[in-house]
């Protein structure tokens, strides 16, 4: 009786920084020369079919096509909102799904990328982490986000030029993944986007923070703080019973003096709930000895949540009481409200029309692995 043999997965391309691609073009017995060449294909033309790399002969492309994996991931769902933000849902074969948004701003194109497939933080106002977390992407599905959002933008000519970690999941409870990403994202021969122009937003993870910081990578890091003390914090991000947040506030002053990088400090303002001046003023205790400044967000609503957005004018009295006490305080500009476009809706929308349909539970299964 014949023995089956198992079948050798085949390289994802979207894996490999320029060493790397390179390293297994020799494996494959072809020239240096090739890699560059195929980094040409997908990166400046967004070509992925090898049967379309015409200068690569016959035998070499049905060889990369037996060898090669390139946009592994299907769009499932999308929307486009009237402020030009645009959202995907991506799905890959072992059915994990996670969002991707392009915010443009002007000539400026940003993409807000995940990390995980759902989140395992658990933010009470938040949808990615209403089923909690499924599993860990792959550096390959982060890097693909970006590549499927430059393929939105190709037709108007325009590529992503700014990263934000700021979808769904933990960015640093996926940290060897993200941090493969980010350096396929920075590569002159790939993506080439600078370091000072990737965030990473965390909820705080303090012993990461401290990796972050010694990874000579001038990422900007950004902490989803969201209350300015630690009970009401603790409310309503259940994460932070881990990791107390002088320990966080301790990391990110030694992320500072090692970078040289500011801090962003984000705040999602909830109506009567972290929005009131006494809670402005806490704030400003815990901006002094930090140097950081603070992005005001204003809350959007989700479905079956019992958080709302705040009015104008709590946003503006909280945003003076920032800057009376010497604290550099922004609102960040909402985008994408006519599309549900906050973390996790759309995907949170479609398991739950899918269980509709199929009877079965909202979600997926997927082995979790935190990476911490």
């Amino acid at each position: 009786m014949p023995v089956s043999l198992p079948v050798e997965p085949r390289f994802h391309f979207f894996s490999a920084d320029a060493k790397a691609l390179e390293a297994q073009v020799q494996a494959l017995g072809w020239p240096k020369f090739r890699a560059p060449q195929l980094r040409d294909w997908v990166y400046q033309k967004l070509v992925t079919d090898p049967a379309a790399m015409l200068n690569f002969s016959k035998g070499d492309r049905e060889r990369l096509a037996a060898q090669f994996t390139f946009d592994q991931s299907s769009i499932t769902a999308s929307q486009h909102s009237e402020d030009g933000t645009r959202k995907l849902l991506l799905t890959w074969p072992d059915q994990a799904n996670a969002e991707t948004i392009m915010i443009p701003d002007g000539n400026r194109f940003t993409a807000c990328v995940s990390s995980q497939v759902g989140c395992p933080v658990g933010c009470k106002f938040c949808a990615s982490g209403v089923f909690g977390v499924k599993g860990n992407l792959t550096s390959g599905q982060i890097v693909e986000q970006v590549f499927r959002l430059n393929q939105l933008l190709a037709p108007e000519g325009h590529r992503i030029g700014n990263i934000v970690f700021m979808g769904m999941g933990e960015p640093l409870a996926n940290y060897s993944n993200v941090m493969s990403a980010i350096r396929i994202l920075h590569d002159p021969a790939c993506f080439n986007i600078g370091a000072r122009k990737i965030t990473i937003s965390t909820v705080g993870v303090p012993a990461r923070m401290r990796s972050l910081a010694e990874e000579n990578l001038p990422i900007n890091l950004a902490i989803s703080l969201h209350a300015p003390n630690e009970a009401l914090r603790k409310q309503l991000i259940p994460w932070a019973e881990h990791f107390a947040l002088d320990e966080i506030l301790d990391a990110a002053r030694y992320y500072f003096e090692k970078s040289g990088r500011e801090i962003t400090l984000e705040y999602i303002l909830l109506a009567g709930v972290n929005d009131q001046p006494v809670h402005a003023r806490e704030l400003v205790n815990v901006c002094k000895g930090l140097r950081a400044n603070v992005n005001l967000i204003r809350y959007n609503e989700v479905e079956g949540l019992p958080f709302k957005r705040p009015n104008a004018q709590d946003v503006v009295r909280f945003q003076d009481v920032l800057r009376q006490g010497g604290v550099n305080a922004h609102v960040r500009k909402s985008r994408g409200r006519d599309i549900s476009a906050a973390c996790g809706q759309l995907r949170r929308q479609r398991a739950e029309e899918n269980a509709e349909e199929t009877g079965a539970a909202p979600g997926i299964s997927l082995t979790v692995v935190n990476q911490l």
